[in-house]
């Protein structure tokens, strides 16, 4: 199995039934009988098509919760699963920030502290008392409502069909629910996988119905939104928007985006904290013991059949 970093490599060396060797993907496999391999984090995705180099590979383990950008450089009959829970806590706390931040109008007053000015920003809106809609209700949208509710948010769930709700909410809705819920809430939070199914999802008219003022948290994947669409609502007071993720990325300096009122943009930071490694590590160990006792990887969520 190929591990991306040397310390991750020493650090699961004890793995019963594994032999760890490090690959960056960089340059050609150490060796050709690698079953499993653990790509870099935040690296190439160009890098990946070097995986048709190993003719015993089997799957492919991701550190990452993304995994669309794996999908075209996997091999027949492997197995491809991503990093569900490594990230549930940076990108929640994150997701949490950005709302938090964009409805205080903290970026007005970093701004203002430049020039010495003491702005008037009383009856700013709160997060307490509003009502928040999480599209992608998974382990990082739990994680989220978590710390919604704790905060005294009132939170609506939306994942891809309807289900019955947890302890945190009474039901989660479908996402063809949307139309009808979008009116009714403050703050509404993307964190769902970026699919043929979600591309554009946050379109015009998605952005249209939601109420004047309301404010758009991304920590997904940048194409969910329609970006010139994003910039006209947003230029004209329809929405805000706080963004950990844009389409295109990186976001070039000469953007509208950059520069559109009511817009808050981090560098796709959500998960690239120091929470990832050692909950990725942790991650790891389980899913490589796993592995080589035979079992199935438990986040498995394509396998490549050309």
């Amino acid at each position: 199995m190929s591990l991306p970093e040397e310390h991750w490599v020493t650090a699961l060396a004890d793995v019963e039934g594994i032999e760890a060797v490090l690959w960056d993907m960089k340059d050609a496999p150490p060796r050709d009988d690698i079953a499993l391999v653990v790509p870099p984090y935040m690296g190439n995705p160009k890098r990946l098509a070097r995986l048709a180099e190993l003719p015993q590979l089997r799957a492919v383990q991701l550190v990452t919760a993304g995994f669309e950008h794996a999908v075209p450089y996997l091999p027949d009959g492997v197995v491809l699963a991503n990093g569900r829970g490594i990230h549930d806590t940076s990108t929640a706390e994150l997701a949490v920030g950005l709302a938090i931040a964009a409805q205080r109008g903290i970026p007005e007053s970093v701004r203002a502290q430049g020039d010495g000015e003491w702005l008037r920003l009383a009856g700013m809106p709160s997060l307490a008392d509003r009502d928040a809609l999480i599209i992608g209700y998974g382990s990082i949208g739990v994680a989220i409502a978590k710390r919604l509710l704790a905060m005294e948010v009132s939170v609506t769930a939306v994942a891809s069909t309807a289900r019955d709700g947890d302890d945190l909410v009474e039901r989660v809705h479908g996402i063809d629910e949307l139309p009808e819920l979008l009116p009714d809430h403050d703050v509404v939070f993307l964190i769902l996988p970026l699919t043929e199914t979600t591309h554009h999802l946050v379109d015009a008219k998605f952005l249209a119905r939601m109420p004047r003022n309301s404010l758009l948290v991304n920590v997904a994947r940048g194409g969910i939104v329609d970006t010139d669409a994003l910039v006209e609502a947003c230029a004209a007071g329809q929405v805000r928007a706080a963004l950990d993720v844009t389409d295109p990325e990186p976001l070039p300096p000469e953007h509208p985006l950059w520069r559109t009122d009511g817009v808050l943009i981090t560098p796709h930071v959500g998960g690239a904290t120091t929470a990832f490694e050692p909950r990725a590590l942790r991650l790891l160990r389980g899913e490589l013991a796993q592995f080589a006792a035979g079992a199935p990887l438990r986040n498995v969520v394509a396998t490549a059949s050309r």
